[in-house]
């Protein structure tokens, strides 16, 4: 794990323009800065950084965040790798936290691997272009294949040469390891003898998401009986093939964009479509689709379209893994190439155009094509036909989130028809499926009985309440979120003397049940241990950048953006230079002086701009939440006097009717107003 002391560093040097900047054109607008949003195809920029904020918010398409979340979302990386990735490029030496010896060893293993295969990535390259064995050999295949100079560099393309030891005598030259050498693939110790393992092959270099070298896939180009067609890299450290898609690293963002991830075979498969500009597309490298394989895609789409040979072998592959893909909720679709062609021969016949119509046109639905190949093999035996309706329900049975319910059931229609029988009863067997799997699995907790205030507000909804009483009762979250961002903006602010905002507003909110919403519980709590442990920590930039995501997401959500320029203001007055200085490179000050020169300083009095309201704004939102705890207590109360009691518990009840109606009247009248949204 990086040490806190590297993540302290990392967050002090975070630069929210710098960073987006270096991936968006951003146009200065006002305090904030606008641009074209880089996760959704946009002609009209909607994209907002706020540098005083540290937080970034399209709206168009709803994605916000801040700048280690703009890594992770456009890079792919995990929090702890969009860290390391913002070292780098701050030039901030990662420092580890202490870690087994074991562990040590491992990760030291696998930097070297890491180091070993851009070396030999180098080597591969360089010998492609520039020996003249790699001209006459390596290079031409390229060229007969179709491929531009451009795109072999894309891909970082290269040649073994054929001599025996060519590539080890220059890494043991280098002082490589010997033993990692061999653990990398690249090297084989053949009676006692190290040589290289990739002799007299074509190199396609395979990267993992941040563009680092993993491996190697190495084709033949001689004809060789014997000599396996391909040689892949052997699982070690960082090499783990059910990981791995070939090209992941050049498709992301292409994928993010489209929506879709296309899936083939081949790496040539791969870079052909590349280089005809069909970039949102991998390889599983004619494997079975693995279950890490299909969450590195979901990570980028839930659109899943299989491209493979139209041949039985290419029908067989393509229909491995789809019941993992279903369980992952991939929507997976299939397209056969014809004429027995692959991706890369075909969309070099037919050109770009042309292969992505095809694609867009041949679509079938993976789950309605399995039953169709599965219908056509069993024909008019009934055994088979059987068998095909057992599969077929066990199939649907794996589509099991919550969201594709009504997926769910229109593929048990269309394929009750198609198999032709009854609706209910494929319905029925789905369900068995269903049951099996669940009764495999760990007991279930028994079920939690519903707590009081649960019950409270089933009785509340059924008693005729105006929506806006229940809303406040049950329903408004507003307000909750309203405290949260109050101590994110205003927290450290002095409320008096004595205290911090924060302070008085923590102890205003002793009493837990004023909050249901579990985010604002966690971040009160998260910022009740740093007000007592670490005071000198607390800051918006500590939530904003908390290593727990769903805390520092739920920190941006409070600081969005709460305006975004209107299309009637834009239309009607941005044309205005006048207006337009005055809404962007103004202060309020400049821009109603503007307006009344002769009268500036009253109307600035009139409309108080500037003046300091943060303690008003504290005391409303406190008041309002305990407005609605006291209303709540009304209800639970008003719930006890409608059952059967003695004299006394009746006459007690009724006492505490009468406090609780003057404790509503008094802060009510305190606030200024009854308070019913």
């Amino acid at each position: 794990m990086i040490s806190p002391e590297t993540i302290q560093q990392i967050m002090g040097r975070l630069d929210i323009l710098d960073v987006v900047g270096s991936f968006v054109k951003l146009k200065r607008r006002g305090t904030n800065y606008l641009g074209l949003c880089p996760f959704h195809n946009e002609k009209t920029p909607s994209f907002t950084v706020s540098p005083a904020k540290e937080i970034y918010k399209c709206f168009g398409c709803g994605k916000s965040g801040n700048t280690i979340s703009f890594v992770m979302e456009h890079e792919k990386y995990s929090y702890v790798e969009a860290l390391k990735w913002l070292a780098n490029r701050y030039g901030i030496e990662i420092e580890e936290t202490f870690v087994s010896d074991e562990q040590r060893q491992q990760l030291q293993i696998a930097d070297s691997l890491f180091i070993i295969n851009s070396f030999a990535q180098q080597f591969f390259s360089r010998t492609l272009f520039e020996s003249e064995e790699g001209q006459d050999v390596g290079l031409a295949y390229f060229k007969e294949r179709g491929f531009r100079e451009e795109i072999i560099k894309k891909f970082q393309l290269g040649y073994s040469p054929e001599k025996r030891d060519a590539f080890t005598r220059e890494a043991l030259a280098k002082q490589f390891n010997p033993d990692l050498l061999v653990k990398s693939g690249l090297v084989a110790n053949r009676n006692e003898q190290l040589q290289d393992n990739y002799r007299g092959r074509v190199i396609f270099p395979i990267h993992n998401h941040s563009g680092k070298v993993l491996g190697f896939g190495a084709r033949i180009l001689k004809t060789n009986e014997k000599a396996p067609k391909y040689i892949n890299t052997p699982e070690n450290e960082i090499y783990v093939k059910s990981k791995i898609l070939y090209g992941s690293y050049f498709a992301r963002q292409a994928i993010d964009k489209a929506d879709e991830c296309l899936l083939v075979e081949g790496y040539t498969d791969v870079v052909s479509l590349h280089q005809a500009g069909i970039e949102n597309v991998v390889a599983s490298g004619g494997t079975s689709l693995t279950i890490d394989q299909l969450r590195l895609i979901r990570k980028y789409t839930n659109n899943l379209t299989i491209i493979y040979d139209g041949d039985a072998a290419g029908i067989k592959a393509a229909l491995r893994g789809l019941d993992l893909a279903l369980e992952e909720g991939l929507h997976v679709k299939l397209v056969l190439i014809p004429d027995k062609e692959d991706p890369d021969s075909y969309v070099n016949k037919v050109g770009a155009g042309a292969f992505t119509q095809f694609v867009q046109k041949n679509k079938k639905d993976f789950i309605l094509f399995q039953l169709e190949v599965a219908l056509s093999d069993a024909g008019s035996d009934s055994v088979k036909k059987s068998e095909v309706v057992n599969r077929m329900a066990e199939t649907i049975s794996k589509i099991n989130k919550a969201e594709d319910f009504t997926r769910q059931q229109d593929y048990i229609k269309q394929c009750a028809e198609l198999l032709k029988i009854d609706e209910a009863g494929l319905h029925a067997l789905v369900n068995k499926f269903i049951r099996d799997k669940v009764s495999t699995m760990e007991r279930k907790q028994p079920g939690v009985v519903q707590n009081r205030f649960e019950q409270n507000a089933q009785q509340a909804e059924q008693s005729g309440f105006d929506e806006a009483t229940f809303t406040l009762l049950f329903k408004d979250d507003l307000q909750e979120r309203e405290v949260a961002r109050i101590l994110l903006e205003y927290g450290i602010k002095k409320w008096d003397d004595k205290k911090l905002v924060a302070e008085y507003i923590l102890e205003e909110m002793v009493d837990e049940s004023l909050v249901d919403n579990k985010d604002v519980i966690r971040l009160i709590a998260v910022f009740k241990e740093l007000l007592k442990h670490n005071p000198e920590q607390l800051s918006r930039s500590f939530f904003i950048h908390h290593p727990d995501t769903s805390l520092s997401t739920f920190a941006v959500s409070l600081l969005d953006f709460p305006y975004e320029e209107s299309e009637h203001w834009r239309n009607e007055f941005s044309q205005s230079s006048g207006f337009q200085k005055s809404l962007f490179e103004q202060s309020y000050e400049d821009f109603i002086q503007s307006l009344a020169p002769d009268n500036t300083d009253k109307l600035l009095k009139f409309l108080k701009i500037g003046e300091d309201k943060t303690n008003q704004e504290v005391e409303s939102a406190i008041n309002y939440l305990k407005l609605r705890k006291i209303k709540r207590m009304l209800l639970e109360n008003q719930l006890d006097l409608e059952k059967e009691h003695t004299p006394g518990e009746f006459s007690m009840l009724h006492q505490t009717h009468e406090h609780l109606k003057k404790m509503e009247i008094e802060l009510t009248r305190k606030m200024g107003t009854v308070i019913i949204r």
